[in-house]
């Protein structure tokens, strides 16, 4: 089986970049490996550890780049030079557009801190907290035109305790994402 070339979007601090990437060199996502990561944040935390992991970047301002759908072009562009097949958003802040979806339709992952349906969108975290509810989740998806709404790949609960607080809570839902992602991308490599 041929290697998948995944190119892995993040706009913050990167751990479940630096997650898949940790799995990736040990060769636990065969036949996938990040070979590039993509950022709309040239500042951010997942930028300087791809940069000291020697993983190859890219990283504009949609501003830098003309605007959205420009920056779409051109990240499209140097995806395709890098042979990547397969696209994996790891806290990549922004909708995507169609320049970018229209020829990675299918071969786009996306994971969510929350148990979708339930609270798309940002600071799911925050959103579940504040409407009471006794758990949340973690969910991986593909990627469509809408917001946190492609078909479901996999999802795990998680309780939400009376004494959670933010922090507590996003280290719980960072704990499954860590676990869960590598898991559900390897898989989506066996099945390209």
């Amino acid at each position: 089986m041929s290697e998948i070339r995944i190119a892995v979007f993040a706009s913050g601090t990167g751990s479940n970049f630096r997650r898949l990437h940790e799995v990736s060199e040990r060769g636990e996502l065969a036949p996938g490996k990040v070979v590039l990561l993509v950022s709309d944040q040239p500042s951010c935390l997942a930028v300087s550890y791809a940069r000291k992991a020697h993983v190859p970047v890219i990283a504009h301002t949609f501003k830098e780049l003309g605007g959205k759908a420009a920056w779409e072009a051109h990240v499209v562009e140097k995806l395709r030079e890098e042979g990547v097949s397969l696209i994996a958003l790891a806290g990549y802040m922004r909708l995507v557009g169609d320049t970018l979806l229209s020829p990675y339709k299918g071969r786009m992952i996306n994971i969510h801190p929350s148990y979708l349906p339930e609270f798309p969108g940002l600071d799911a975290v925050q959103q579940a907290l504040d409407a009471k509810v006794p758990e949340t989740g973690v969910t991986i998806h593909f990627v469509d035109e809408g917001l946190d709404s492609g078909p479901i790949i996999d999802q795990r609960r998680i309780q939400i305790e009376p004494t959670d607080t933010h922090e507590t809570l996003l280290q719980k839902v960072h704990a499954v994402e860590h676990q869960l992602f590598p898991q559900v991308v390897q898989r989506v490599c066996t099945s390209c």
